[in-house]
């Protein structure tokens, strides 16, 4: 993979799970998660059609694309904090993130649809996250794929998730010249 190809699939780079989870890293992550629905939706809104069914990259998906899968991870990953939080070390489901990104509502629903569910989800997400004591950091869930996840790197996880999309939009947006800085 060459800089540039690496450069537009990773442009706030590869996520790195934390050496430490901290109250106060934990906060700072919430807050952007709390913030993403607001930031996304700014990006996004004055997108028409043509542009929204533009792929950030090549070989990558569409900005619809994008924002729904958003929203299809970002429940995913509120039903493993719940699970996590009432059971014993749970093992998650997996899901087929690019096959999900290939049916009819993520191809081609309006994005509103998914920029509402992230505003509601969000929200109560943070209420959730923001209640959680600092052993509930440690409490993990098992990913079928990677293994056992602590919910305070989870939280590390879906903060740079987010932003990591986000970044695909701006980016496109700013080598396209459609007036976002």
């Amino acid at each position: 993979m060459t800089q540039e190809d690496e450069d537009l699939r990773y442009p706030i780079g590869m996520f790195a799970a934390p050496e430490s989870v901290s109250p106060a890293n934990v906060a700072a992550w919430i807050d952007d998660i709390a913030t993403l629905p607001r930031d996304l939706r700014a990006v996004v809104s004055p997108l028409g059609d043509a542009q929204l069914d533009t792929r950030y990259r090549p070989g990558g998906w569409s900005v619809r694309q994008v924002v729904h899968h958003i929203a299809d991870s970002h429940v995913n990953s509120f039903v493993r904090f719940k699970w996590t939080l009432t059971e014993d070390r749970p093992t998650i489901k997996a899901y087929d993130e690019q096959a999900w990104a290939e049916l009819p509502d993520t191809v081609g629903a309006p994005i509103a649809l998914s920029l509402d569910l992230l505003d509601a989800l969000h929200a109560r997400w943070c209420v959730l996250l923001r209640t959680l004591g600092k052993d509930d950091f440690t409490r993990e869930f098992v990913h079928p794929d990677s293994g056992p996840v602590p919910l305070g790197v989870n939280i590390a996880t879906y903060r740079w998730h987010g932003r990591h999309h986000l970044a695909h939009i701006e980016q496109l947006a700013r080598r396209e010249g459609w007036g976002v800085s």
